[in-house]
């Protein structure tokens, strides 16, 4: 059995690491250089998302991946997943207000939501409890690293302590996924690898500023792959 739980401990270590660093920088990190690195961790999430979307290397499997993207993608637009996480974090913000640079309460929200709210934590997860892969997670744990510096700058410690929400949340989908795995077939992890590899260029385009797609609204399409993984595995 394959060993979970890196990708976790490596994100913990990073916001760590990143919000101790912030808090010895303060503001004086220059503005290029953060842009020049979310560059670089955006080209790079978009090669592990193509990497993953490789399993779909099959005629079959390719128009069974599109077909879950789509469906899970109208499902997601019916339902608003992206307006409605929007939404909370936007809530979640006039209520704890701008705050100063010493809030506490605001940096731990914003950090938690940050960091675990969103389509790379849950792909991420899953890609670590089913395969035992880290790698997605090791990419996401590079740009919390990053953001946790110039949060931290900004806002105070209270980032800090939303390494809490990292090892309770993304550590907790890891386990589930990973005590999942023995009820999962192959044809079903390939169609959720490839599926979620789909998801991750698209986050790594968004992450470039090339196109603003509605990743969230796409996560439906996860669920959608494991029924069509578990109907029509002998085709796959």
């Amino acid at each position: 059995m394959p060993m979970t739980g890196i990708g976790t401990l490596a994100n913990l270590a990073t916001v760590l690491a990143g919000g101790f660093a912030g808090l010895l920088v303060g503001n004086r990190l220059p503005e290029r250089m953060v842009e020049t690195t979310m560059h670089c961790v955006g080209v790079a999430t978009m090669l592990v998302g193509l990497q993953m979307a490789w399993e779909a290397n099959t005629g079959a499997r390719f128009i069974a991946v599109l077909i879950c993207l789509v469906t899970g993608a109208w499902i997601g637009e019916a339902l608003r997943l992206d307006d409605r996480l929007n939404s909370l974090g936007e809530s979640l913000k006039r209520r704890f207000g701008s705050g100063s640079r010493g809030d506490f309460t605001r940096g731990f929200v914003t950090a938690s939501l940050l960091f675990c709210v969103g389509p790379m934590t849950v792909l991420g997860a899953l890609q670590d409890g089913l395969r035992g892969d880290p790698t997605l997670l090791l990419t996401k744990s590079t740009l919390d690293g990053i953001s946790a510096i110039a949060l931290t700058a900004a806002l105070g410690p209270g980032v800090l302590f939303s390494a809490a929400t990292i090892l309770v949340y993304q550590g907790g989908l890891t386990l589930a996924a990973g005590v999942a795995r023995q009820f999962l077939t192959d044809p079903v992890v390939t169609l959720l690898t490839a599926a979620g590899g789909l998801m991750i260029v698209a986050i790594g385009l968004n992450i470039l500023q090339v196109a603003k797609i509605r990743v969230a609204n796409m996560l439906p399409g996860l669920a959608v792959a494991v029924a069509a993984g578990l109907l029509f595995s002998g085709l796959l």
